[in-house]
């Protein structure tokens, strides 16, 4: 495999999809070295196929606000990889939603999804509509527009959507009871859904629950203890949230959260009152740094930065794609923490990456450490298929068990023969082989 020559020719193909182009490269030079091995691989051209979606679906959302006024957004699904199940993946409804990031997502997610071992395939999906602002009422009518086009392409052995950015329970209830409308069906189409009607418990967690479970396990590879560690975290979001519950839980303390306006220090610790704050706050739609410095006596709030510039033993991103650049590489690697961890999908540069793995920090990618999101979505389909409500208990039991297995598969994958474990290449490296040995088996399709 000549990666060069393939990221030319993708490049020609789709110029200026660079979210798109950084997430291809980083998994072609990971699995190069064992791709070479395979030339069945090269014969049936597993690259040349796993870097195109499927099938992309674009269209238009039109919707009325309040005051009687027409507005069109554009809405997307992006069918990446069902080569090991039906299509997984969440909807963004933010800004900065474009193609290159909704092939982006779905492409990382095959991968994910692949690491999680469970059958589903990856896709994306959402819309350039914010939410913040609009009321219940303009929320719903978008949604329900939305759902108007989406729901000839989904389906519970199709494509199962989820929520990310801007698609909480609210929008996920407002999508599925549109689908149900128009399908006259109730099917596990959607996950995230509520309690009362389908939902997993700890959905709203498990990304963030399950990244810190994943981090606990690369910290004792090293014989390191989480209690007593400060952790800095980016972004106030539901990740953010069950990745300070959950690091809380375990004994280390969070000293920073953050939003597009800054972040806030807090020496004694982001936690109990101060989470269901956080999260009172995160409802209104408005920002909560301002606010939260001034409730909480001894907290800072710093405007116009983001918080790798504070000291601590464990860097989370939780926010979105590419929030920690070189220089902060540069920063953190200069406090010489004990790990560094994306949260959120594909949350550092590549410039980033680069520099932490030839640091031989304990470093591991979104694929891997935030797949407990998805994995506990496909634990959802799994109740719904099978009319069954787990206790939280046997959910959080069986996401112990998926990222303990998806540690695994990093370390058997990405352990150098220095003993450095390489987590960015051990995740790409076991999501990319299973994927491509099932396309294998299914033919040219």
């Amino acid at each position: 495999m000549e990666v060069e020559k393939i990221m030319q020719n993708l490049e020609q193909k789709h110029p200026g999809e660079s979210e798109f182009l950084q997430a291809v490269r980083e998994v072609l030079l990971s699995v190069k070295d064992i791709y070479n091995q395979h030339p069945e691989f090269e014969k049936a051209k597993i690259i040349e196929r796993i870097v195109e979606p499927e099938r992309i679906v674009m269209f238009r959302v039109p919707w009325t606000d309040d005051k009687g006024d027409v507005h069109v957004n554009i809405g997307y699904r992006v069918q990446f990889n069902s080569a090991i199940g039906p299509y997984k993946g969440g909807l963004r409804f933010h800004p900065s939603v474009n193609l290159s990031i909704m092939k982006f997502l779905g492409f990382e997610q095959t991968f994910k999804n692949a690491l999680t071992t469970l059958p589903m395939g990856g896709a994306k999906g959402g819309s350039d509509f914010s939410i913040r602002g609009r009321s219940d009422a303009e929320v719903m009518r978008f949604c329900q527009s939305f759902m108007a086009e989406l729901y000839r392409h989904i389906g519970p052995n199709v494509d199962v959507p989820a929520g990310d950015i801007g698609v909480g329970g609210r929008e996920i209830g407002y999508l599925f009871g549109m689908y149900k409308k128009l399908t006259t069906q109730w099917e596990g189409v959607l996950t995230g859904k509520g309690m009362e009607w389908g939902g997993s418990i700890l959905r709203p967690e498990a990304t963030g629950y399950g990244a810190l479970y994943f981090v606990n396990q690369m910290l004792q590879t090293r014989n390191i203890d989480i209690k007593g560690k400060s952790v800095v975290i980016s972004g106030f979001g539901n990740v953010a949230w069950g990745a300070a519950k959950k690091a809380t839980e375990l004994g280390a303390k969070v000293i920073t959260i953050s939003g597009p306006d800054g972040y806030i220090y807090d020496p004694a610790g982001i936690s109990g009152e101060k989470i269901e704050y956080m999260l009172e706050l995160r409802a209104t739609g408005n920002d909560i740094c301002s606010p939260y410095a001034d409730k909480f006596e001894g907290s800072k709030f710093v405007e116009g930065k983001k918080p790798w510039e504070c000291k601590a033993d464990i860097y989370l991103t939780c926010a979105t794609q590419n929030e920690l650049n070189g220089q902060d590489a540069d920063m953190i690697l200069a406090h010489k923490p004990d790990c560094v961890a994306e949260v959120s999908n594909m949350g550092c540069t590549a410039d980033a990456v680069t520099k932490f793995v030839e640091a031989q920090q304990l470093f591991a990618p979104g694929k891997a450490v935030n797949a407990g999101g998805v994995a506990t979505s496909g634990l959802e389909m799994t109740q719904n298929s099978i009319r069954l409500h787990w206790s939280g208990q046997e959910v959080d039991e069986k996401l112990h068990y998926i990222m303990h297995s998806i540690h695994e598969q990093c370390v058997k994958y990405g352990t150098q023969p220095d003993g450095y474990i390489d987590y960015v290449k051990g995740a790409n490296v076991a999501g990319f082989m299973k994927v491509a040995h099932a396309m294998m088996a299914q033919g040219v399709v």
